[in-house]
């Protein structure tokens, strides 16, 4: 038994959920609330699609703490951030936009493959600071109004036949004028 060395473990990933990112500890941690300062000052960076995956689960908590303007939260997310800059910004414009949401505050864009070693790259940005997805959605929301009631749908249809028989005597005429037209 003096020739026989166990070199390494065979260990369950039970219940081991965490994208480790091919870093230590320490390493990740700093790499993630690096780039949490950077998605909070530009509120959206590209970066490889695991690190957006990874960065969304860390960052998500803390623009929920940012929702409750507190000192004991402003110190949990600077122990997080260590960037006193971020840490307000987080709090002041951002909590601002972002207190009617009940999450998913982030949103990740595949963008394709990086040209030298072929990364999957992605783009994430937070979703109340796009403009062009955020115009859109305001136009549809209200066109969409629309009450349950059945009384107002009643009216609605009526008053559009109202209109459709004001419209079709004028469009009649115009077919019969047309048709006695020589051509």
């Amino acid at each position: 038994m003096t020739g026989f060395q166990i070199t390494k473990l065979n260990v369950m990933r039970h219940g081991d959920k965490i994208n480790n990112l091919g870093r230590k500890k320490a390493h990740r941690e700093a790499l993630l609330s690096n780039l949490a300062c950077q998605l909070i000052q530009y509120k959206r960076i590209v970066t490889t699609l695991a690190k957006a995956k990874a960065l969304r689960v860390y960052v998500e908590p803390l623009i929920t703490k940012s929702k409750k303007n507190e000192t004991h939260q402003r110190r949990v997310v600077f122990s997080y951030l260590q960037d006193k800059a971020a840490v307000t910004e987080l709090f002041s414009t951002i909590s601002e936009k972002i207190a009617g949401r009940p999450g998913g505050y982030t949103r990740v864009i595949k963008l394709g493959a990086r040209p030298g070693d072929n990364a999957e790259l992605a783009m994430i940005e937070l979703v109340d600071f796009n403009e062009v997805y955020g115009k859109d959605q305001a136009e549809k929301k209200e066109g969409a109004k629309r009450t349950r009631r059945a009384g107002g749908r009643k009216k609605a249809t009526a008053e559009t036949t109202d209109t459709t028989a004001k419209e079709t005597p004028a469009a009649d005429q115009q077919a019969e004028t047309s048709e006695q037209q020589p051509s």
